[in-house]
């Protein structure tokens, strides 16, 4: 397997600072977030790539002797926002990725379902967490055939470009579990949607990372290493779906996630927080999830994401590839014939 950084964490440094980073740790992959909720920060000639092979030839030239090359592209957002401001751009966004990955010779694109309004007509997305009510399911309902008509065009366009979108499993969004990707497969007929495993966003959910690979297999396109801690005290008074975020001010430093929305801050203190790996989950398991991985395709690009508050960039980064690496040499170290051992 290649182990990489989604780079959304080094985007305070240039393209090279962020490779020098990546190979000092060991690791030979780098994501590149090409859109979406967050700039291509590390493609500045984006425009360019598309249309001309010297500018596509001259960014894949600051790759070689690195040590690092491009382990696929990330253009999570929300492409069925209802607000066009956003829906229209981030939609978009990913079908602009998928003509870079295809341009730079890149197979993979991690990205988001999305999430449309409840009914047509609203401006903002709705999430239907639990649908025990009849209004709940009637909303889905709608949303489905939402999703299914962006996805249906949208994977035809990837098998085009021999590229293989990868959804992560996240909240707010219509696909967040198992079920829900294996839905719209069959709503769509998709051949070139699939997940990224990111173990993260099922930890807090309370699902086996390790289950659900072997559970959807070949729909696993690519995985994201970063773990989850439960704040066994806190979770038992708000539970998994703690819904205390605090809205900032202009003045607050915030993320911007298209027109005028941003992301909250998190509850103090969390029921659950992003931690390096190793802070929620030992080296033990991230060797079975790595094992998981591998059986469905020993090539699997796994690329660490690093949003651990506690921890700086550089250091959550460290932490981070020291788990990894140890898990993949244990992982290895169990898969050489007997002789070798």
């Amino acid at each position: 397997m290649k182990l990489g950084v989604y780079n959304a964490i080094l985007h305070d440094r240039s393209l090279s600072e962020a490779l020098t980073v990546i190979a000092d740790l060991g690791l030979t992959g780098i994501e590149l977030n090409s859109g979406g909720f967050l700039p291509a920060t590390h493609i500045p000639t984006f425009d360019d790539i598309l249309v001309s092979n010297t500018a596509r030839d001259d960014f894949l030239g600051l790759f070689e002797g690195t040590g690092v090359s491009i382990a696929g592209l990330n253009c999570n957002g929300n492409p069925l926002h209802p607000n066009p401001v956003i829906g229209d751009k981030h939609a978009e966004d990913v079908r602009r990725c998928i003509r870079l990955a295809h341009r730079l010779g890149q197979h993979r694109v991690v990205t988001m379902s999305g999430l449309p309004g409840g009914e047509p007509g609203v401006t903002q997305p709705t999430w239907i967490v639990n649908a025990w009510n009849s209004a709940a399911l009637d909303v889905l309902d709608y949303q489905w055939g939402v999703a299914a008509e962006f996805w249906r065009e949208t994977d035809r366009l990837a098998t085009d470009h021999d590229v293989k979108l990868a959804l992560e499993l996240h909240p707010q969004n219509i696909v967040f579990n198992p079920a829900d990707i294996l839905k719209l497969v069959e709503l769509t007929g998709a051949t070139n949607v699939g997940v990224e495993l990111d173990a993260s966003h099922l930890f807090w959910q309370q699902m086996d990372p390790v289950a659900v690979i072997r559970h959807l297999g070949p729909l696993i396109f690519h995985a994201a290493a970063k773990d989850v801690r439960i704040n066994p005290e806190t979770a038992a008074l708000y539970g998994v779906l703690d819904n205390r975020f605090r809205r900032l001010s202009s003045d607050e430093p915030r993320t911007n996630l298209g027109d005028d929305e941003w992301a909250n801050e998190w509850p103090k203190p969390a029921a659950w927080d992003f931690v390096a790996l190793g802070k929620g989950h030992d080296v033990a398991y991230w060797t079975e999830f790595l094992r998981a991985l591998h059986e469905v395709d020993p090539d699997m690009l796994v690329n660490i994401e690093h949003e651990d508050v506690e921890l700086g960039r550089i250091e959550g980064l460290e932490v981070a590839a020291a788990v990894l690496l140890e898990a993949d040499a244990a992982l290895a170290a169990s898969l050489a014939p007997a002789s070798v051992r």
